[in-house]
């Protein structure tokens, strides 16, 4: 059977996104010829504002290469404008003479930036912002540096303002609005984000409107010149004030247009056999600019196009979640509020915090957020949802973290409590369901291959976060952080090896001396940084950077593993898996006395206590009496033993002792992720020695050490490191190795992904080479680790009693 001829006018994200999607219904029911106005294959517009930074290049904001079209078939004309529509014959004609027959064509055209009606307009050096032909030449003009203007205080014209401004350039914004981004922000919170951004030095004229643009003599920019008299130097004016959606060619096939080319629930227009989408088109009198409806918009589309469908696409309640700057914001619904509306105010704006919450009929209906947009999308939820808020309106603007009880940092509760439904990436419409899906049978390991598989966090970003988490608790230690020379988070441009350089190098001992010194652009961090922070302070200035157990996860807080159902895990340490019968006794008393549902031996050589409710941890470790076995923590978890040679015919060394005096020694070591150890007393390796983080194998003449190991999803097999004769050196090589690692690892990378970034030969010029440079690595550990207190003794004897109290609401 012949396969339908379906033309796509247009290659930007809706219209691409729409053969996605059909693409994933019916592989080859369509014939399909692509039209795209510029040269390049479908890439991000949402990213041009970082290209423009020079945070990312033209590259790394393609959507689909070349490869792909070649892979489904398309026949692809760049840099081929339509200009005409033959309904009659059905027919796609572009500029070039390029003909292509139809039975269903799409609209995708997209939006045209508004150029203002002043004289000047048509002056070299005036542009619009809306390309990746406006952001080359925007950058080709600040080369040189020099006076710019942007007119228009809203999204774009503020990320074009950052990025000239990061290239050098003096930039001056002009807005008609008396605040910025006022239709995202209501105006306490557009005068922080004024604030904030006058501070890095970005000017604004405000209330202000273009009179003209004044012309130097020879045909270029040489000023604006404001209604008011004032008068602004620039060789360069971009103008940032909207966007009309593009309805040319469709106005011209006479095609029914009113502020967008008009369609119905199924994305149909006035000719049944052509379809429009995205921000050329109007549904229900509403033409959408952000992202997320033009997904949605093309999610329904593609259900028609595969067949028969009842989908309908009924308009979208907006949200918007961007980061100016580096400055985190939501809004969403009527935030603004009005008659019959109540609102629900958080403002600090010294630390650069406002959120506003907006009720009515006690129901959620809109929030604006600055400083901090975590809980936006949970916000956004119970405004869809229609959720009454009778039962939780006294915690509501505690956000989703005091709903769950123990968020903890980064989201992991959240990531737990989450519907595989729930939302996780607004801007492509993916749900954490797709997200695990895709890990589970994909294999994914890192947000990268996540993005390329589910398209979730490749827009705005700004849910890279979540998805991070979802990979963390899927894969645990098997998951692959992005590149460290990226930023450490959106707080700062500075990189993790920065960032520990200058806590050493300035003797920083604080996390706000750490903020202050490095221009953080969020007053107080966030779940990303506090935590990295918090351990380089630590592991670079032992007994004097003071640890902050609020910048830990919620695990390293209450010391216990936080489980799905909000229980936690207790891992009393067990040195070299050896106990004794007191202690099984202990074991089994509270076990008993707390209704512990569950005691299981662990791989570790330990047991686990599962299900002990937060209020009884104190009293659990009290009466068990045992010291933490750091179970929790990125730190030393257990080192592993076989009996070795005191019980054991193979054995050739005492490897259980080996064991006891490693985790004796390292007891308390934190680090930048978990550490496990293991000790076999022969080549036999009972001990699993070969996939620890440092292992360590008996042989007739002594020991061999092996290091970078990780079992899991992605199993590692640990490199030699050294052959050494004593006891005593195995406990030199191998804490001189570990402290290398924690003085140089980045925060939450393993030992395996370390030594893949510095190299082992890094490391053993380092430790074995270097025998000055060992024993002061040595002893630096040692020092560390002198005299820290046990963390469950600590709470027993009164610390930090906040953490196992359940909060009473009143």
């Amino acid at each position: 059977m012949d396969r339908k001829k379906l033309v796509l006018i247009g290659n930007g994200m809706a219209g691409v996104r729409a053969l996605e999607e059909l693409f994933a219904l019916v592989p080859d029911a369509y014939d399909v010829t692509v039209f795209g106005a510029e040269p390049h294959p479908n890439y991000n517009r949402i990213l041009l504002s970082p290209v423009l930074a020079g945070e990312q290049d033209f590259d790394d904001i393609v959507l689909n290469d070349l490869a792909w079209y070649a892979e489904h078939n398309i026949r692809l004309h760049l840099n081929c404008k339509v200009e005409q529509i033959d309904r009659e014959n059905r027919v796609v004609r572009g500029q070039d003479g390029t003909e292509a027959p139809y039975d269903v064509a799409i609209l995708a055209t997209g939006s045209q930036p508004v150029i203002l009606p002043v004289p000047g307009k048509e002056l070299s050096g005036v542009l619009a912002y809306r390309d990746i032909a406006d952001t080359q030449a925007m950058m080709d003009a600040a080369a040189t540096g020099g006076d710019a203007v942007v007119i228009g205080g809203g999204l774009l014209g503020l990320e074009a303002a950052n990025g000239l401004m990061k290239r050098g350039m003096k930039v001056t914004v002009v807005h008609l609005g008396r605040w910025l981004l006022e239709r995202q922000l209501d105006e306490t919170a557009g005068r922080l984000l004024e604030d904030s951004l006058a501070a890095r030095g970005m000017d604004f004229c405000l209330e202000a409107q273009t009179e003209s643009i004044v012309d130097d003599g020879a045909g270029r920019v040489a000023g604006v010149k404001l209604a008011d008299g004032r008068f602004l130097p620039a060789k360069l004016v971009v103008m940032a004030v909207g966007i009309r959606p593009d309805t040319a060619l469709a106005e011209a096939a006479g095609l029914a247009c009113n502020r967008g080319v008009v369609v119905d629930d199924t994305l149909r227009t006035s000719d049944p056999s052509i379809y429009a989408l995205g921000e050329c088109a109007n549904h229900r009198g509403v033409a959408y600019g952000l992202v997320a409806p033009l997904y949605e918009m093309a999610k329904v589309l593609a259900q028609h196009l595969a067949g028969p469908s009842e989908a309908a696409y009924q308009g979208s309640l907006l949200s918007t979640k961007l980061k100016v700057t580096g400055i985190e914001l939501f809004s969403a619904g009527d935030f603004m509020g009005g008659e019959g509306c109540e609102d629900i105010v958080l403002s600090d704006p010294a630390a650069g915090l406002y959120k506003r919450l907006v009720i009515k009929d006690d129901k959620l209906v809109g929030a604006c957020l600055y400083g901090d947009s975590a809980d936006g999308g949970w916000y956004f939820k119970l405004m869809r949802e229609g959720r009454e808020l009778a039962e939780t309106r006294d915690r509501l603007m505690f956000g989703e973290a005091f709903h769950l009880g123990d968020a903890g940092h980064q989201g992991m509760s959240r990531v737990a409590a989450m519907a595989d439904g729930d939302e996780v990436c607004g801007c492509n419409g993916v749900c954490k369901g797709t997200i695990v899906k895709a890990i589970a049978e994909q294999g994914l390991m890192s947000v990268d291959a996540v993005k390329k598989h589910t398209k979730a966090a490749s827009s705005c970003g700004s849910c890279t976060g979540l998805v991070e988490q979802i990979l963390l608790n899927t894969l645990g230690s098997d998951f692959q952080e992005s590149p460290k020379t990226r930023a450490v988070c959106g707080c700062t441009e500075h990189t993790h090896g920065e960032v520990r350089a200058a806590i050493r190098d300035r003797h920083l001992t604080t996390i706000p001396d750490v903020m202050r010194a490095m221009n953080w652009r969020t007053p107080n961090g966030c779940a990303s940084c506090r935590p990295a922070l918090n351990y380089y302070l630590v592991s670079t200035w032992p007994r004097e950077a003071v640890d902050d157990p609020q910048s830990r996860f919620v695990n390293e807080r209450v010391h216990a593993n936080i489980q799905k159902d909000g229980t936690f895990s207790v891992i009393p340490q067990m040195k070299g898996g050896v106990t004794n019968a007191d202690e099984l006794r202990r074991i089994a008393d509270v076990a008993d006395k707390y209704q512990i549902p569950m005691v299981k031996v662990t791989g570790g050589q330990r047991i686990d206590l599962l299900g002990v409710k937060k209020d009884d941890l104190v009293n659990v470790w009290k009466d068990l009496g045992m010291k933490s076995g750091y179970a929790y923590g990125k730190s030393i978890r257990t080192v592993k033993t076989c009996v070795g040679s005191e019980f054991c015919r193979f054995g050739t060394q005492n490897s259980t002792q080996m064991g006891i005096d490693l985790e004796t020694m390292l007891g308390r070591m934190w680090s930048p992720h978990k550490v496990k150890l293991a000790v076999s007393g022969c080549p036999r390796n009972c001990a699993e020695s070969g996939i620890k983080d440092v292992g360590i194998i008996g042989v007739d003449s002594g020991w061999e050490l092996y290091v970078g190991g990780n079992g899991g999803i992605k199993t590692e097999v640990a490199q030699f490191f050294v052959k050494v004769k004593t006891a005593d050196e195995v406990r030199e090589y191998a804490g001189a190795f570990l402290q290398l690692y924690r003085e140089e690892g980045f925060y939450l990378e393993r030992t395996v992904h370390y030594l893949a970034r510095v190299g082992l030969e890094h490391a053993k010029a380092k430790v074995i080479d270097d025998a000055e440079n060992r024993k002061a690595l040595y002893e630096r550990l040692l020092f560390s680790l002198d005299g820290l207190p046990d963390p469950w003794e600590e709470r027993v004897e009164g610390a930090q009693q906040h953490e196992f109290k359940t909060l009473e609401v009143l």
